[in-house]
């Protein structure tokens, strides 16, 4: 756009010069017709500012289009940033939702932990009580088995203490 501008200017200025250096030509009179009438003007003149005029209706022209699509710009810029900051809006919403569904999660998450870890220390000593029980149970059983024991021997060395002394040494379980 610069360029185009410079462009501008440099053939305003070199068709100002062509008219400062050409001014007797432009100013002879000439006689022009209009159509229903005749005029006596200057012809280079008449040209000379049918093309300033031109000139000024492009360049207004310019002016209102290049105000218009700045105009435009900034409406769009303005309509953009309410935009992006609907969206971030909304972004940091969603990010807010997300942090509060993982801390709900997370909450659930520690709830069954503990809830599984108390089941299982339930368990555990359910079984620690049962194999204490099977424990005393076998304890008890050897206790009896090895009483049992004890009487039959004590019996049969009773028994033989009475009528043989030295057979129960040879034959102590019989």
């Amino acid at each position: 756009m610069r360029l185009r501008t410079l462009l501008l200017v440099l053939a305003i200025v070199l068709l100002a010069a062509f008219a400062a250096l050409n001014v007797d030509e432009f100013t002879r009179v000439s006689v022009l017709s209009l159509g229903f009438t005749t005029v006596q003007v200057p012809l280079g003149l008449v040209m000379l500012l049918l093309l300033v005029v031109a000139v000024v209706v492009f360049l207004a022209s310019t002016l209102y289009i290049q105000s218009a699509n700045l105009l435009e710009t900034r409406r769009y810029a303005r309509e953009l940033n309410t935009q992006r900051e609907l969206a971030d809006r909304a972004e940091a919403s969603r990010f807010t939702e997300l942090r509060n569904y993982l801390e709900v999660q997370a909450i659930a998450a520690q709830q069954r932990e503990s809830a599984t870890g108390t089941v299982l220390a339930e368990r555990f000593a359910q079984q620690q009580q049962a194999l204490l029980d099977r424990i005393e149970q076998s304890d008890n059983t050897l206790a009896a088995y090895m009483g049992q024991l004890e009487d039959r021997l004590e019996r049969r060395a009773g028994g033989y203490n009475n009528s043989r002394p030295n057979d129960s040494i040879n034959n102590p379980l019989v």
